[in-house]
């Protein structure tokens, strides 16, 4: 029997989110997190099984090359047997996770958003956090990433982040532009 993955949804859509804000991208949303956050918006209960190939069959389906693997937690899925076949379709990939696991080398681009030790994160290409209020230079200096987000806490506290970022200028703005444009 093949090896299936737990797929909440694939979709098209622009990156609304960091470094990459506005690139078409395919999403590839698996189900499952080992962390509990509080803002998260995404509904673990909701899942196909799809197996590699199904997945990299629908991806491909989508005219951009831009592919964001993103849950949950995607790692506790993503794995190199899936992104050999990604890569196949041409796919840079950029996955987003909260660092608790360690990353395939086939993966392009790594956007970490911490949440909670311990991290097991292998490599960071951009730190991306949500600002809750806290000091969170403790959180950069561990990661040593000179690409740094903070984004706003569901968009609640933005005048609060924008004041954080005035005092400490080594990190930029990241607003959910597809929630404010009103795109998946």
């Amino acid at each position: 029997m093949k090896k299936t993955y737990r797929v909440n949804e694939i979709f098209y859509s622009l990156q609304g989110e960091g470094y990459y804000t506005g690139t078409p991208a395919v999403f590839l949303r698996f189900s499952g997190c080992n962390r509990a956050c509080s803002f998260c918006d995404t509904d673990f209960a909701a899942f196909t099984e799809m197996t590699a190939e199904e997945i990299a069959a629908r991806c491909a389906g989508f005219p951009a090359r831009h592919l964001v693997v993103t849950g949950g937690e995607p790692l506790m899925q993503l794995d190199s047997d899936l992104l050999r076949l990604l890569k196949l379709h041409h796919f840079y990939v950029q996955v987003e996770t909260n660092g608790s696991l360690p990353v395939p080398p086939e993966v392009d681009w790594v956007t970490c958003s911490p949440k909670a030790a311990p991290w097991a994160v292998n490599r960071v290409d951009e730190l991306k956090v949500v600002y809750e209020g806290n000091d969170v230079e403790e959180t950069a200096a561990l990661f040593g990433c000179p690409l740094r987000f903070l984004q706003p806490c569901s968009g609640k506290n933005t005048a609060e982040t924008v004041a954080y970022i005035m005092e400490h200028p080594l990190w930029r703005l990241s607003l959910q532009t597809h929630k404010l444009i009103d795109i998946r």
